[in-house]
């Protein structure tokens, strides 16, 4: 401030001297500020005489002399201030020469002034070395390649294109590429093998022409990647042939990758998942890519690993696909069903439902037709229709029935259906199969204790329910000598109707109970025949059906129910000659079929007795029931023979036969006409 202040001060006219004087004195304080004792006059003085030649001497002098006490006095400032500042820092006054009011220094700038003007100095001072310094650096890369830069895999930084090439050429003699496989195996591939050499084009020189010197620092922090064809050269088909000779690509040697899976299963334990095989079996066309690159580039070694010439599992133990196929395969096959049959069971589990699952990828398929299979050989086994059933009758012996339907029959379609929803839906537990048709027990035999016991050779029948005899009666089966026999065989009863209406070719015949139970074929009331039982059925019996007296069609119809068994056999050396009326109770018609007296009479006179059955219609169509009569008013004594003998002698008896109805499947009374009636059953065998 004090040289501020004496520069800005007026020059006073007439002393040009002093103001040189004072300038250089100035100068000189401002080299060395705060320095004692007298200075020698400069340069500038004795220039500020020669140069003001109208000035005396004495002027002259004066002026000198007034140079050096402002000098003088400088000094003494700097020296006072000096000395103040040392008094302030150990506490003590100073004392010093007051300089004149227009010598007194202006009051010093702030510290923080101070340090924005030094800081600011000093980052100019920074910028100005940073520049000089980039500038510099830029310099260098005129004939050189930046850092970070790559040329075919190969750094060449700071290096000129001579370098580079030197380096190219000095690769190329000797080169051998290792190739480090999975595993540790090794292999090598030969440079001379492939052709390998140095080609230039120029394309180096041009690339670094092309460069920006002072753009180094970009380059240094992005890099730069160039892929150059005219550097190195090699035979492409050798290269090629090189690489399918290598032990990698030897499918002999070769593992290939193997998705992760679900595991086999595993009794008590399930599925779980099995980890991939990453193999070893690499990518001809990406491992020909890699060896081409390294070779371009002159690298030395080259991880396939690394390189990522490998195939690699599709699928993998983390895979959230195969995470889910595994719960389902663990779900169905941890569903356990037992099947109860009597005192046996049969149990379904993982060991045998394993066996029917596989997945399409992203669900697990139950197969259907095993399931089907397991389900059939159930039937198989458990089934018991169509199937040999033994019979201990009641006349002792026991005999096999071998035909027929009765008996458990699983419905096989409807229980496959069921159990694949049930093992679906993860549910254990007991299951019944369904059934198209079931029986009243299991165990040896399946008819139970309520069933019709019919012995087609004895034309009798017996009717079971609860192990009790409920109701047995002689009955009429089908036509023997027409073909029409009753066929035996153990049927269920279809079902049951009341009043029924039977129809035929050429009839409708009303029935009060009628009860089918193979096909057409059933038990009902006959009210149109007077006699049943005998051989009756031999030459006059139905199509068929077995017909019953009314009053024991009425006791099995009320107490049989759909589906109890109907067991038809044939016994021989049971048949009996003998029939019974249609009035009495079954049990009072078993005696009169034994007596020897009452069948002596039909046994003499067979022949009589057809004529007689199918003279009337034809010459007496007007019954009269007082000829039913007459032979008990002369012939009082034997009853039995009086009911046969009217029939041999006269038509009279059997013209009632001829005006009912005639019943399903049971010959009419004119045996001449050539007209039968149909009834259901007719025709089958």
């Amino acid at each position: 401030m004090r040289e501020d202040l004496m520069n800005n001060r007026p020059e006073t006219p007439g002393e040009p001297g002093r103001d040189s004087a004072e300038k250089a004195s100035r100068g000189r304080s401002r080299k060395k500020p705060g320095s004692r004792g007298k200075e020698q006059p400069s340069a500038a003085g004795t220039a500020g005489e020669g140069t003001d030649r109208g000035q005396t001497g004495a002027e002259g002098s004066q002026s000198q002399a007034a140079g050096a006490k402002r000098s003088q006095a400088q000094a003494a400032a700097a020296e006072g201030s000096q000395s103040q500042a040392a008094g302030a820092g150990s506490g003590r006054p100073q004392t010093g020469t007051a300089l004149p009011p227009s010598d007194q220094p202006d009051s010093p700038p702030s510290k923080g002034k101070k340090r924005a003007v030094r800081a600011g100095a000093a980052a100019a001072a920074a910028a100005v070395v940073l520049a000089g310094a980039y500038i510099y650096i830029g310099t260098t890369y005129r004939n050189a390649f930046f850092n970070g830069t790559v040329i075919n895999g190969m750094n060449v930084s700071g290096k000129t294109a001579d370098e580079v090439k030197e380096m190219i050429s000095q690769g190329t003699e000797d080169y051998v590429l290792t190739l480090t496989e999975r595993g540790g195996q090794t292999e090598s591939i030969e440079g001379e093998s492939i052709g390998l050499k140095a080609e230039f084009d120029g394309t180096l020189e041009q690339l670094l022409a092309e460069q920006n010197p002072y753009g180094w620092l970009a380059a240094w922090i992005q890099g730069r990647d160039y892929e150059l064809p005219a550097l190195v050269s090699y035979d492409e088909g050798r290269l090629e042939s090189a690489v399918r000779n290598l032990d990698c690509m030897d499918e002999n040697r070769v593992q290939k990758p193997e998705n992760a899976r679900i595991s086999q299963y595993v009794s008590g334990e399930g599925y779980h998942i099995t980890e991939e095989t990453e193999g070893n079996e690499a990518d001809f066309d990406r491992l020909k890519e890699a060896v081409a690159q390294a070779v371009s580039g002159l690298q030395r070694e080259l991880s396939l690993e690394k390189a990522g010439v490998y195939m690699e599992p599709e699928v993998r133990s983390d895979d959230e696909g195969l995470k889910q196929l595994l719960e389902q395969y663990n779900r169905y096959a941890g569903v356990t069903v037992t099947y109860t049959f009597g005192d046996q069971k049969e149990v379904l589990d993982g060991d045998t439902i394993s066996q029917w699952l596989y997945d399409d990828g992203s669900q697990v398929i139950i197969s259907e037709e095993a399931a089907g299979e397991y389900v059939q050989t159930l039937a198989t086994k458990y089934n018991t229709a169509y199937r040999a059933k033994s019979l201990k009758t009641s006349y002792g012996p026991t005999v096999t029935i071998s035909k027929g339907n009765y008996g458990w029959r699983i419905n096989q379609p409807q229980e496959r259906a069921g159990l694949l929803e049930m093992i679906r839906a993860g549910e254990s537990g007991t299951r019944e199969p369904v059934y198209s048709q079931k029986a009243a027990s299991r165990g040896e035999n399946d008819y139970g204790d309520t069933y019709v016991e019919i012995n087609l050779t004895a034309q009798h029948l017996f009717f079971y329910k609860d192990g009790k005899l409920l109701v047995e009666s002689d009955f009429v089966s089908g036509n023997e000598s027409k073909g029409w026999s009753t066929p035996s065989g153990a049927y269920p009863l279809t079902y049951k109707e009341r009043n029924a209406t039977l129809k035929g070719e050429g009839y409708r015949t009303p029935v009060s109970y009628w009860m089918p139970f193979n096909g057409g074929i059933g038990l009902h009331d006959a009210s149109w025949r007077s006699s049943f039982g005998g051989t009756i059925y031999k030459t006059n019996g139905s199509h068929g059906c077995v017909n019953l007296p009314p009053a024991v069609a009425k006791t099995i119809y009320e107490n049989i129910s759909q589906g109890d068994p109907v067991l038809c056999y044939e016994l021989a050396g049971t048949e009996q000659s003998v029939t019974t009326n249609a009035g009495g109770r079954p049990e009072q018609t078993k005696p009169a079929e034994t007596k020897p007296a009452e069948t002596q009479p039909a046994e003499t006179s067979p022949a009589p007795t057809q004529p007689a059955e199918t003279k009337p219609a034809e010459t007496s169509p007007a019954p009269t029931q007082p000829a039913e009569t007459k032979p008990a008013e002369t012939s009082p004594a034997p009853t039995q023979p009086a009911e046969t003998e009217p029939a041999e002698t006269s038509p009279a008896p059997t013209q009632p036969a001829e005006t009912r109805p005639a019943g399903p499947g049971e010959s009419s009374a004119g045996g001449s006409s050539g007209t039968e009636a149909v009834g259901p059953g007719a025709g089958l065998q």
